[in-house]
């Protein structure tokens, strides 16, 4: 029997590792250095256990969404 969702240990556990997933992320899928990566904002998001990340580079914005127990970005959204 696994545990259940509350019992199980986060990978995102702190803010930079969220940062850190959201970097590489962007980095790859825009073909970004990390150091032209700018964050703009953080949230955790509690009741979903989910990280967003917000970050900048050139003239673009993107919004990462991440699963904190699985520690996987579900969603990239361009702004």
């Amino acid at each position: 029997m696994s545990p259940g969702i509350g019992l199980m240990k986060r990978r995102l556990e702190k803010e930079k590792d969220a940062i850190a997933l959201a970097i590489s992320g962007i980095a790859k899928q825009y073909d970004k250095k990390p150091e032209d990566l700018k964050t703009l904002e953080t949230k955790y998001h509690s009741d979903a256990g989910d990280w967003y990340v917000a970050l900048g580079w050139d003239d673009k914005k993107a919004i990462v969404k991440m699963d904190s127990v699985l520690g996987t970005i579900t969603e990239i959204k361009e702004i």
